[in-house]
């Protein structure tokens, strides 16, 4: 089965409203012109995301929410629901970044909690694993890429169904934002295992169905030997796509 590339700009807690607005305008601009053969999303700090969806309004451009809760309303001060992303535009929501892991304790128990809540409301997970690198150096890689499948999936697991529109993400965590990149031999080693994964757990039309990413210093310089690799679909991109030349240099990454 062909799948169509998926290429995500993760902002981050980046830019002012102006700058978001101008960069997601050049992206617009671009993929008016020439359209490619890849899906492209971005997705903004909370408070531009209304703005940004109406810039983009039919171009094709996607909108993903960066975090979300898990329940649909309620006393929770300071967080976002499912239905509040959905309401000003979004379509997709990034769930269990390494960030939201390491920096604000998020377990993967939180997590399975919030791609079911997501996947209740229509929203499409982007659902992000990775491991450090003291846990690579000790050879723990697939043990824990493999943890982090079944306990941030469980619930998944447990009615042994998954959307195929449900995106998988690896993003080590010795790779992002510290300028060093998975080579694509060994990005391409730990995609495989993932595939191999949802092949065993869901069977195996939804293993060839589901994109899996690779997120971690993704640049114009590597992103097509990277996305040259067999099971590696798309780039979940951080600091290149704050910047409208390198990440449309991505998304043309195949020019």
């Amino acid at each position: 089965m062909t799948r169509t590339p998926l290429i995500a700009g993760n902002w981050k807690m980046n830019l002012n409203m102006g700058e978001a607005i101008d960069l997601v305008q050049a992206i617009k601009a671009d993929i008016d012109v020439s359209k490619k053969d890849v899906d492209v999303l971005v997705a903004p700090p909370f408070t531009y995301i209304s703005e940004v969806a109406r810039t983009v309004d039919k171009s094709g451009i996607l909108i993903a929410g960066q975090n979300m809760h898990w329940d649909h309303s309620g006393a929770y001060t300071g967080e976002i629901s499912a239905y509040m992303l959905q309401d000003t535009g979004c379509t997709h929501v990034i769930l269990g970044h390494s960030e939201r892991r390491n920096l604000f304790g998020e377990t993967d128990e939180i997590i399975d909690r919030k791609v079911k809540a997501a996947l209740e409301r229509g929203l499409v997970p982007i659902v992000c694993v990775g491991e450090t690198l003291e846990q690579r150096e000790k050879g723990k890689t697939f043990d824990v890429i493999k943890d982090q499948l079944n306990m941030s999936l469980d619930n998944l697991k447990k009615n042994k169904s998954m959307p195929p529109s449900t995106v998988l993400a690896y993003e080590p965590v010795w790779a992002i934002g510290t300028g060093k990149t998975a080579s694509p031999e060994q990005a391409q080693e730990v995609h495989a295992f993932i595939r191999t994964w949802l092949n065993k757990n869901f069977g195996p039309n939804i293993a060839s169905s589901v994109r899996i990413l690779y997120g971690g210093s993704v640049k114009p310089t590597n992103a097509a030997e990277l996305m040259s690799q067999q099971d590696i679909d798309g780039a979940l991109i951080g600091g290149a796509s704050l910047k409208a030349d390198s990440f449309i240099k991505i998304i043309h990454y195949n020019d």
